[in-house]
């Protein structure tokens, strides 16, 4: 397959580099030193005790490299809309857009380029982190998992499966991918939420009666949204298992929690903010939700 990957972070470098091996495959990034440094040393991946190196192209931008068969997202959600801006030249009719980045409603950004049918969503479960430019920790392998936005259960699917998995990739393909994209949701816009509010570590929300309220709050609100999507969740389960991450994650502390810590833009809009936009559409109440994507909005804007 003729692959474009959006991003040479961590996942973009884990996805492209191992996907060079047995694809055609270009990473696209505009940071001129790790695109100098790639092109250079290639990908370099620890993983499993050893150092793997892979050589995918890359290139600031996506001229020249020819129509495209699969691109996939990895950037942060407020960079979507340029970063697929930077590619069109190579999306044409038959281009599939793939996002396994964190959160929920990509899919409204991804339909601007291409039709709904060639919109695939999902999620990944690897984990990577950069430790300079070019060199990535591939700190777990994890199931890949895919489904088109339609809910077809489409060829393309099948291919991405096989042409993954001889890359080394667990692929699994779902006619509901939004029932595990909301699944994954759910701690993200209650407990990730709250502690970038809060400023605090995760295992603060379910030990502070008020906080963890708030807390149940946000789940409420959030399975309200998603049974109006037809989507099945038992809110005291969700409840439980939110409160058992917090209650294992004493001094952890997540990234959007830092992201505001460290004066930065968070992704909050796809995470809380996905939540209201589809309240919004669906016309469920979601009063709480809209004060959390606010008050991030509102901490983005101090300095720190």
């Amino acid at each position: 397959m003729k692959i474009i990957v959006i991003g040479a972070g961590a996942m973009g470098s884990i996805y492209g580099g191992r996907l060079s091996t047995g694809n055609d495959v270009t990473l696209v990034d505009t940071n001129e030193a790790v695109i100098d440094h790639v092109r250079e040393n290639g990908i370099v991946l620890e993983e499993n005790g050893t150092q793997n190196t892979y050589l995918p192209k890359i290139a600031k931008n996506a001229d020249g490299t020819g129509t495209a068969d699969l691109i996939i997202l990895f950037t942060k959600a407020m960079y979507s809309h340029s970063a697929l801006e930077n590619v069109k030249s190579a999306i044409g009719k038959d281009t599939y857009l793939m996002t396994l980045q964190n959160g929920a409603g990509h899919e409204r950004m991804l339909s601007q380029f291409v039709d709904t049918d060639h919109v695939i969503i999902g999620t990944t479960e690897d984990n990577g982190a950069v430790i300079s430019p070019g060199v990535i920790h591939h700190g777990g392998k994890g199931v890949t998992n895919i489904g088109l936005l339609n809910g077809n259960r489409g060829k393309i699917l099948e291919d991405i499966r096989e042409s993954f998995d001889e890359c080394g990739f667990d692929v699994r393909i779902h006619d509901n991918i939004q029932q595990l994209i909301w699944d994954k949701l759910m701690t993200n816009v209650s407990l990730s939420v709250l502690t970038a509010i809060l400023q605090c570590d995760m295992s603060y929300i379910s030990k502070n009666e008020n906080a963890f309220a708030i807390c149940r709050k946000l789940i409420e609100e959030t399975v309200a949204v998603a049974s109006a999507m037809d989507l099945e969740f038992d809110t005291e389960k969700v409840i439980q298992k939110v409160r058992s991450v917090s209650e294992n994650n004493l001094g952890g502390y997540t990234s959007i929690m830092m992201d505001i810590k460290n004066g930065r833009k968070t992704e909050v809009d796809t995470i809380s903010g996905a939540v209201v936009a589809k309240a919004h559409e669906l016309g469920v109440p979601v009063p709480h939700h809209e004060m959390a994507v606010s008050l991030i909005h509102a901490l983005e804007g101090l300095k720190n």
